[in-house]
């Protein structure tokens, strides 16, 4: 059953409303958001907006940081506006009619990429919107590959007297070259679940292009795609339900008999489908136990299994259902029909093999789908609505100086997708006639759009909603969404700065339940990663590096020691604790939840720093993530002492447990004291003779970088 949060028992919340202001500056403080990286948290492919000065320059207006009281200015003269109590942020009165926020597309998509997204925090699907056939790629957030590993190595603390031998006589490329052996093995991958498919019988008919449209609503989490084959028009209705842990899909004509199509659930995985009864498809499966190697093979541990059942329904008034190969089901002549699809696995938490999970996905599944039995469509759509607009309709975002002004009226078409003169600049390649979003990005650099900001925006926020609820898994490098059963970096959690991105807007955005599949997760890694700080760095508390799996990898992976060699993955976790706090003023959740895992992440760094020959305590191997540097002899390195993300942070985690232990009333325990004496003896971050912040400290290092990652910020 499911075990997170009743949503519908959460009560309301306020909304929170940014406005434009004419003024061009303004007071705030414990606020912080970007725009742009609440979308680029999810998206790869963002370089058409965000390349462009002049796009950047735009979006200036979003940037609001972190911060004690200060002010800031805007070109466009436009600003973000909260006010505020001793408590943080005041919100804003609900707003009776939401504004329409729609991400339009010009066709079926040709790619993964180019598909709507739908989740509820653990069940997500891919919709490509086809017309003579659709595909919805869907996704269960525990289906992963393994089992749980053993994330210790005797033989690291030899190593590590090496490599800091090394780097103290200035040998830094030596000492990379060395560190590879403090590294582990692979983390595992994230999977997939399958493909559901529809292939719909339109060969008699002729679809008419200019009639397709397909939208996701922001509003509604919605999906909706709707066209005409002949002079009949068809729609669909798509959404994922977190309340009743659905996938819901509806079909309907606008003549009586003319829905007709057959429908299958397939898997890359290793899987069996068959039809129960005469409305029932059921996919039962297993993940490989290992990553997977080129062949499968029968020695291989056991892997997560899982289960998925689409149950379906047409009119009663006319229409029949029949089986076909015995793993299909076969619609013709109904008015509509709905699709309801639940799935379950075994996974059991990060630290239960899946040999011993007592769980029954079979099981578990039908249960589900027996929860919802006597729900008709318009209570499951109801239910959903209710849980989804309680957290989106919370904030609200306007950029625009007047929804008379002339600009505003021209614009008005982008946002809800009506048709505009297929004259428009922004409409080539479009046959539709219609402004899609795609359209709008393409032309930002060049053309006034606050529209799309705004939507931007509220994409990011529906995005983190989608993909991280209450008892899910932690959102993970693509979300919830995948299409491959070896993802681009395996799809893991990357805590030098990916995982940490997900969840920045999390807060200043208002969606802090949202935040609570990170928190859970913590508590995983810090049980893991205990062990790895005993055995490995001879250390007390818990570490972690920089990238995980859904078995809360701690140990460094293989590879690179650029990115691999990376301690400060839990502790920059950790300050997301301690902001979580400053927002809710939840002293329950410091106490029980937060301080604990503060505690754990200090010991760990009170036991790593080491004096360096001038007295500051300082870290030694560090990493500057995924960024290398020429050494004084003119080597490529990347494993030097200090560098300012790791000064950084470890700054910034020791004054979270300062002042959570005032809070507390814990500010006499003896590891306040040792955190307070620590604090005043770490190596300053260095500044360079332009005034600039210097990314290593042990000098006159010209920087290169090995990826496009930007996680250096966070010392800024």
């Amino acid at each position: 059953m499911w075990k997170g949060k009743d949503p519908l028992s959460i009560g309301s919340v306020p909304r929170q409303t940014f406005s434009t202001s004419q003024e061009t500056s303004v007071r705030y403080r414990h606020v912080r958001f970007e725009a742009a990286i609440i979308v680029r948290s999810f998206l790869h492919d963002d370089d058409v907006l965000f390349s462009r000065p002049k796009a950047q320059k735009k979006l200036d207006v979003l940037r609001i940081f972190r911060s004690p009281p200060r002010r800031f200015s805007t070109s466009s003269q436009c600003a973000a506006t909260v006010p505020t109590s001793e408590k943080g942020p005041i919100l804003m009165e609900r707003a009776d009619e939401p504004e329409p926020l729609k991400v339009t597309f010009g066709g079926p998509a040709k790619y993964f990429t180019d598909a709507a997204p739908i989740g509820n925090g653990r069940l997500g699907a891919m919709v490509w919107g086809g017309v003579a056939s659709e595909l919805l790629q869907l996704n269960e957030d525990t289906l992963w590959t393994g089992t749980p590993g053993n994330y210790t190595d005797p033989r690291v603390p030899a190593v590590l007297a090496d490599v800091r031998k090394l780097v103290d006589d200035g040998e830094y490329a030596d000492a990379t070259a060395a560190a590879v052996n403090l590294l582990g093995n692979l983390s595992e991958a994230y999977q997939l679940l399958g493909d559901l498919k529809l292939d719909f019988d339109y060969l008699h008919l002729t679809y008419a292009e200019e009639t397709y449209s397909r939208e996701l609503d922001l509003n509604t989490a919605t999906v909706r795609v709707g066209y005409s084959v002949g002079n009949v028009q068809f729609s669909r209705e798509y959404f994922s339900s977190y309340p009743d842990q659905v996938i819901v899909m509806k079909i309907s004509a606008s003549k009586s008999g003319y829905v007709s199509f057959t429908v299958s659930l397939d898997s890359q995985l290793q899987h069996h489908s068959y039809v129960e009864g005469s409305n029932q498809i059921i996919m039962e499966g297993s993940c490989p136990g290992k990553r997977i190697p080129p062949e499968v093979n029968d020695n291989d541990p056991k892997g997560i299994q899982f289960c998925s059942i689409l149950d379906l329904k047409i009119s009663d008034e006319r229409g029949t259902i029949s089986i076909l190969e015995d793993k299909k089901l076969k619609v013709e002549g109904s008015d509509w029909a709905i699709l309801r699809l639940v799935a379950a696995s075994s996974f059991d938490g990060p630290l239960t093999n899946p040999s011993e999970s007592k769980k029954d996905p079979t099981a578990d599944a039908v249960r589900a789908l027996k929860s919802i039995r006597n729900l008709s469509y318009a209570e499951l759509y109801a239910h959903h609505l209710s849980d989804y607009q309680n957290l989106f309709q919370r904030v609200s975002l306007k950029l625009r100086k007047s929804s008379s002004s002339p600009s505003a009226m021209g614009n008005a078409s982008l946002v809800t997708g009506e048709p505009s003169s297929i004259t428009d600049p922004c409409n080539k390649g479009n046959e539709s006639g219609k402004i899609t979003t795609a359209d709008r990005i393409k032309s930002f650099a060049n053309d006034e759009d606050p529209f799309l900001v705004e939507l931007l925006f509220q994409f990011g926020r529906y995005l983190l909603i989608s993909c991280s609820r209450p008892g899910t898994q932690v959102a993970n490098l693509q979300g919830i969404w995948n299409k491959d059963v070896a993802p681009k970096w395996d799809s893991a959690p990357h805590m030098n700065i990916n995982l940490e991105m997900n969840y920045w807007p999390c807060l200043p955005c208002n969606l802090a339940e949202c935040q609570e599949a990170l928190f859970d997760f913590l508590s995983s890694l810090s049980v893991n990663g205990s062990e790895t700080a005993k055995v490995n760095y001879g250390a007390r508390g818990w570490v972690v590096h920089h990238k995980t799996d859904i078995w809360a990898k701690s140990s460094p992976v293989s590879g690179d020691v650029v990115w691999a060699m990376w301690a400060m993955g839990g502790a920059w976790l950790c300050t997301h604790l301690w902001e979580h706090y400053k927002y809710t003023m939840d002293k329950e959740f410091l106490r029980n939840k937060a301080y604990p895992l503060l505690e754990g992440c200090a010991l760990f760094l009170l036991d790593w720093l080491i004096e360096g020959p001038d007295g500051y305590l300082e870290t030694n191997p560090s990493t500057s993530p995924e960024h290398s540097f020429i050494a004084p002899n003119g080597k490529p390195a990347s494993v030097s002492y200090s560098t300012t993300m790791d000064m950084a942070i470890i700054k910034e985690v020791f004054s979270g447990v300062v002042a959570a232990a005032e809070v507390l009333g814990y500010t006499n325990s003896d590891l306040v004291n040792k955190v307070q004496k620590a604090q005043t003896r770490l190596r300053p971050i260095k500044i360079a003779m332009d005034g600039s912040i210097m990314e290593w400290v042990c000098g006159g290092l010209n920087a290169f970088c090995s990826s496009s990652s930007s996680a250096q910020e966070q010392s800024l």
